[in-house]
């Protein structure tokens, strides 16, 4: 028994066009969002942290008021915060471009929902 996706009146053709430029599109804002920065902070603004949206943690500045050899826990859990905090805003941004990159996909009958 063969399985059968309706044709919605879209050549293979077309479909294969629209599936290609899907695919430059998403490989485009995947580029853009790898090269940008997100940045967090944590303790109000006492640690930040630039993160690109390849996950590489680029720079972290620490405000020297909060640099007190007695509590260096403290600082550490600045530190990660705003290291987590910036890391999930870079997935966020590549969750989201590639969501809009596939939104593109719904006029392809049955094929929207295997992506």
């Amino acid at each position: 028994m063969k399985a059968r996706i309706p044709n919605q009146g879209m050549s293979q053709n077309a479909m294969l066009k629209k599936i290609q430029d899907m695919q430059a599109d998403m490989e485009n804002k995947q580029a853009e969002i790898e090269a940008t920065e997100f940045t967090a902070s944590a303790g109000g603004g006492a640690v930040e942290a630039v993160v690109l949206g390849t996950h590489e943690v680029k720079r972290i500045k620490i405000d020297p008021e909060v640099i007190d050899p007695e509590d260096a826990e403290m600082l550490e859990d600045m530190v990660t915060a705003a290291v987590n905090e910036a890391i999930k805003k870079s997935i966020d941004a590549m969750d989201k471009a590639m969501e809009s990159a596939k939104a593109g996909l719904g006029g392809l009958g049955g094929l929207g929902g295997l992506f």
